[in-house]
């Protein structure tokens, strides 16, 4: 059986001197899995693969494939946008079946590389590889992993604005890319059509829709993220809507220093479970389920079943959802939850429209 294992960006950057990557670490003990000849491979963008987000879905579900196969994968973290060309070289010189480009910032070069290279197969997170904007993919041998998240985020903000106490629910987000904007359009959406339902104004302060809002410029979580965050709370905001990554981090800060009872929803992943250090402030999640629809795409492609057609999660097919309430289930109303049910049943028999990049 094939062992796995783990590369660290260092190392992996000097292998790729010599046009190879290599592994280190310890192998897993042994299994009745059967081995097979395939090698997945994964790489990251600047959030690193600890970024308790995307980009860690996405490994857990590259690893979680390989184990089932038996097989070795090979990963590269990028520090910055100037590793992916070298990167995804690397990989190509080492011999990888299978390609994995995690987020939209890795599209040009994902593109290019598998126009080169049409024998190996590449799975494209959260992008959709049409970077001519013509509606059709630039390399068929690309499967996109989309998500139309706007549709969980509109019960995100459904669920927020009958929980809000002051009335003032706030967003922002790094860069106003498409896969960002897609969660504050549909917060938007679920807030606004809270406020029709119930003859209740909720104010949402840091985006007004058409990519008009309130951003960071970038995803780190640095002193932008957390000054970005008090411009919100300052505005009367109980809860709060990070987009962006570890730019959720600033938000902490923000909160923490308010002393305000101030409620902050996560992305991609519950960050109840994967940052236990967000649990007395957490409201809900908006999820992408990112690692099962990885998992999915490197074990068929494992199996010789690769299916190039684009993958989008909704709410239907379970690619996206929302996390449970936890520590806020008995803050909030009694009939939430029968009414983010009415109104799910009603996103997926399209009697309650949700407009997304993805569907207009």
């Amino acid at each position: 059986m094939k062992t796995w294992k783990r590369t660290t960006a260092a190392t992996a950057v000097a292998l790729m001197a010599s046009a190879a990557l290599a592994a280190c670490g310890d192998a897993p003990e042994e299994s009745d899995t059967e081995s097979v000849d395939f090698l997945p491979c994964i790489l990251s963008d600047a959030g690193g693969f600890d970024d308790k987000s995307f980009n860690q879905l996405s490994y857990e579900g590259v690893k979680e494939a390989a184990d089932e196969l038996g097989a070795d994968f090979k990963e590269f973290e990028s520090q910055s946008e100037n590793d992916y060309q070298g990167a995804l070289e690397g990989f190509v010189s080492a011999g990888c079946d299978m390609i994995v480009t995690v987020g939209f910032a890795l599209s040009a070069a994902t593109v290019e590389s598998a126009t080169a290279n049409p024998d190996i197969e590449y799975v494209l997170i959260d992008d959709a590889a049409d970077n001519d904007f013509d509606g059709t993919k630039d390399a068929d041998n690309i499967k996109p992993l989309l998500y139309d998240t706007a549709q969980a985020a509109f019960l995100a903000g459904y669920a927020a604005a009958d929980y809000t106490k002051t009335g003032v629910v706030g967003t922002y987000g790094g860069q106003p890319f498409p896969t960002v904007t897609i969660f504050m359009d549909g917060f938007k959406q679920g807030v606004d059509y809270y406020s029709s339902e119930k003859g209740k104004k909720v104010k949402l302060v840091g985006y007004s829709g058409e990519d008009k809002g309130v951003f960071t410029g970038g995803f780190e979580a640095n002193e932008k993220a957390t000054n970005t965050a008090k411009q919100i709370l300052d505005q009367n905001a109980d809860l709060i809507l990070p987009v962006g990554g570890p730019i959720y981090q600033g938000a902490l800060t923000a909160i923490a220093d308010t002393g305000k009872d101030v409620a902050m929803l996560g992305v991609d992943a519950d960050l109840y479970e994967t940052d236990p250090s967000t649990q007395d402030v957490v409201f809900t999640s908006i999820l992408k389920n990112m690692k099962q629809s990885t998992y999915e795409a490197v074990v068929a492609a494992g199996g010789g079943e690769f299916d190039p057609e684009a993958y989008i999660g909704t709410l239907e097919n379970e690619g996206v959802g929302i996390a449970p309430f936890h520590n806020f289930e008995d803050k909030i109303s009694d009939s939430l939850a029968g009414e983010l049910d009415e109104v799910k049943a009603g996103i997926i028999d399209g009697s309650i429209p949700v407009t997304s990049y993805l569907n207009q």
